[in-house]
C-alpha cells in the first residue's frame, strides 16, 4: 500500500539520483572549496589549540587555588 507522502518521496528519490548520474567524473558533489578554506582551517586548529591549553592551565590553577590539598 503505498500512500501519496511515499509516491512523492519516490519521485523525489529518482530525480536526485538522476541528477547525480549526469556530473561528469570529476566534478565534486560539493562544488569548489572556497578560496579562504586553507585560512579557515588553519584558523580552526589554532582555535582548538588554544582551547585545550587554556583547559590545561585553569585546571592546573583550580588544583593549586581552589581544591583541598593533602597535607
Amino acid at each position: 500500500m503505498t500512500t501519496p507522502n511515499d509516491a512523492d518521496n519516490e519521485t523525489y528519490s529518482q530525480s536526485l539520483e538522476n541528477d547525480m548520474s549526469r556530473l561528469l567524473p570529476d566534478q565534486s558533489v560539493l562544488g569548489e572549496p572556497e578560496p579562504w578554506e586553507s585560512w579557515e582551517t588553519s584558523l580552526c586548529l589554532w582555535s582548538i589549540g588554544i582551547g585545550i591549553a587554556a583547559l590545561v592551565i585553569l585546571g592546573i590553577l583550580v588544583d593549586w587555588f581552589l581544591l583541598p590539598g593533602q597535607k
